[in-house]
């Protein structure tokens, strides 16, 4: 199928050809290191697994919202607005409130982190 860029433009500005979604959202939940959460959930989260949680921040590990239903969004740099992003992994273990674009790609679900309460 050929679509000529004319017709594509127009979808675009439609908002008909979307390559993943993003849409505005406040999320909360706790923050939690992704290699460890996702290898050994029961015991990745909490009090007592903030000083592994702060060190994989450091080391530039992933880092995720864990939320009160079990739900896992991938917490995500806004290249104009990295200290949010920094602000949010500096919280590892404590319960956060973000505001930002979540967005999905592939299956997996992030927040551009915008600002943290």
């Amino acid at each position: 199928m050929r679509i000529h860029r004319s017709r594509l433009s127009l979808l675009a500005a439609a908002g008909l050809f979307v390559a993943g979604r993003a849409w505005a959202e406040t999320v909360s939940g706790e923050v939690v290191d992704l290699s460890c959460y996702l290898h050994h959930p029961d015991t990745s989260h909490g009090t007592t697994h903030r000083k592994c949680a702060e060190t994989c921040a450091k080391k530039g590990l992933p880092m995720g919202l864990l939320g009160d239903d079990g739900s896992v969004l991938l917490l995500l740099e806004d290249h104009a607005n990295p200290k949010a992003y920094a602000d949010a992994i500096a919280k590892a273990a404590d319960k956060i409130t973000v505001e930002g674009d979540k967005v999905t790609q592939g299956g997996m679900t992030g927040v551009v982190v915008e600002s943290v309460k």
